[in-house]
């Protein structure tokens, strides 16, 4: 299985299942434009704001993202994600959320 690394295709798959539910209409358009740019199509779009993704190993980075548990995170490792990349999806998820509680108060 190959390693898996968090480029900029799985970032934005991150930013796009956190925010699928309260995502400003302005984000939606910089999200969607940016995916277009990394290569994504509408079906890889949509099924990341559904919170998967036609890749086995993205589908458990967003898993985790979503709900970073212990139990995930030992499914993530199981799918060959190593420790620093899990410590990674943990960072932008809460750096993520972080942002989108300052947007809200």
């Amino acid at each position: 299985m190959r390693r898996f690394e968090i480029d900029a295709r799985a970032r934005l798959s991150i930013e796009l299942a956190l925010s699928a539910k309260n995502a400003a209409h302005i984000d939606v358009q910089r999200q969607e434009k940016e995916a277009k740019n990394l290569g994504m199509t509408g079906a890889d779009i949509d099924i990341a704001r559904s919170g998967s993704s036609f890749d086995f190993q993205l589908t458990k980075v967003i898993a985790f993202a979503l709900a970073p548990s212990e139990k995930n995170r030992e499914s993530a490792i199981k799918a060959g994600l190593d420790a620093r990349v899990c410590t990674s999806i943990e960072r932008i998820a809460a750096s993520y959320m972080s942002g989108l509680l300052r947007k809200i108060a």
